[in-house]
């Protein structure tokens, strides 16, 4: 069983998102703590007794920035759970992992091809008190092994990738509902995703066979702007007519997209990380592979899928790199000019480039992407990067450390980092002492 959790800031967003599914046939509640969900029926879902029952807790604490606890357990596809078990599944890990005191729903999904099923809860207590997070990854980890035993599971399999379990189908044009699947891509691809800009917002629902275009322009003197969605064929032309974001909601609209983007790049400013992360591995991937085809399914195999864009004759002219892992979208630009790509396209379609020089640089990227130092939160020490990660070598190492072998999640690795920062800096104390 594979979990995978998330924070956000808007409640009815999430409750929306589960309310379609429903809508659509293809979800339904299978149990709440705490919460009284509508009159009668406790099956169904009344959006707005829901933010009710939750508002108290929202209400105690607003400084949390982003309240909304929504995690995803997915079976492994060999299981059949009955909704009792799924059910007695969600109340042992809600109440394993601190929740077993607070509101949340239990839906069900069906719209992949195995249930698996999603919980809602919020990260605050009646009293305003946050609800602990640290090391959330691991513990849910081990909570879920321990779940896998009990109702004798298959066991998340060593290095067995998220989408596995959780996949987002593409769109089928020809299967008609062109709304209710554009509606239910981009929602998901939007609560699974950062981004820094709706440029790479749009890459990444290409991968899916959608397009995202913005609108703007000026009409009796005034400014106006918008977004449309449409398909894509396999051939990634567009196909059909497209779908005004208002048809949707005002959650996959303009506005909702240029606050997910800054979102994505304030993100990006607190956890250099994210990046480092994707640098690492594509300067490994490089210096191993010997064609464009080969740096794909390596880096692939590190859960990060690489978008190249191509002219008619071949030349690479843009690259994006989506982190499944991470949860993160990235065109190679962000990541400095040695991931540019202008690289790409000398060491793939280049005969005569210096491949190791190419990879070199990129590597010098890599160490000084952080600067030749590490500035410490509330700290005004720093430590220089060479003593926490010497190498691209041992990177990646850090990052391949885990439970069960399962991927550190970023926010995770940081707090380790600093942890070992911290040790150092008290070490050294001790010795002027």
């Amino acid at each position: 069983m594979v979990a995978k959790i998330t924070s956000g800031a808007s409640l009815y967003g999430v409750l929306a998102y589960n309310r379609l599914k429903m809508d659509e046939k293809q979800a339904k509640v299978i149990g709440s703590n705490m919460i009284l969900l509508s009159e009668g029926d406790p099956t169904r879902l009344n959006i707005h007794w829901a933010m009710h029952a939750f508002e108290p807790y929202l209400a105690a604490n607003r400084r949390t920035e982003n309240p909304i606890f929504h995690v995803s357990l997915n079976p492994h596809p060999k299981d059949r759970l009955s909704e009792d078990e799924l059910r007695e599944i969600a109340r042992e890990y809600m109440e394993k992992m601190g929740y077993g005191d607070q509101p949340y729903i239990v839906f069900r999904h069906d719209d992949i091809r195995r249930s698996h099923i999603h919980i809602v809860s919020v990260r605050v207590d009646r009293d305003g008190k946050k609800i602990g997070s640290a090391f959330e990854a691991r513990r849910s980890m081990k909570i879920l092994r321990e779940i896998e035993r009990k109702y004798r599971l298959h066991p998340a399999v060593k290095g067995q990738r998220m989408d596995d379990f959780h996949e987002l189908r593409k769109l089928d044009y020809s299967a008609g509902n062109l709304k209710q699947q554009l509606s239910s891509i981009v929602r998901e691809v939007l609560s699974r995703y950062d981004f820094p800009s709706i440029k790479e917002f749009n890459t990444l629902l290409n991968t899916y066979n959608v397009y995202a275009e913005a609108i703007e322009g000026e009409k009796d003197g005034r400014a106006y702007h918008g977004v449309i969605y449409g398909a894509l064929d396999e051939q990634g032309e567009r196909i059909g007519v497209p779908v005004k974001s208002s048809r949707i909601g005002k959650d996959v609209g303009y506005d909702s997209l240029q606050r997910k983007a800054a979102d994505g790049s304030e993100r990006l400013r607190k956890s250099p990380a994210v990046k480092r992360r994707i640098m690492t591995y594509a300067a490994d991937a490089a210096r191993r592979s010997l064609s464009k085809e080969d740096f794909i399914r390596k880096m692939e195999e590190r859960d990060i899928t690489v978008f190249f864009r191509e002219s008619d004759k071949g030349r690479i002219y843009g690259t994006t790199f989506i982190d499944h892992s991470a949860g993160i979208v990235l065109n190679g630009s962000r990541l400095g000019k040695a991931f540019s790509s202008n690289v790409f396209e000398e060491l793939f379609n280049d005969p005569k480039a210096d491949r190791k020089a190419l990879v070199a640089k990129m590597e010098d990227g890599l160490r000084s992407s952080d600067g030749n130092e590490v500035k410490l939160k509330h700290d005004d020490s720093t430590v220089p990067w060479t003593e926490i990660v010497q190498n691209a070598t041992d990177a990646l190492n850090i990052f391949a450390t885990g439970l069960e072998n399962q991927p550190i999640p970023i926010e995770e690795w940081e707090e380790m980092q600093e942890e070992v920062i911290r040790r150092k800096q008290k070490k050294k104390k001790l010795k002027k002492i």
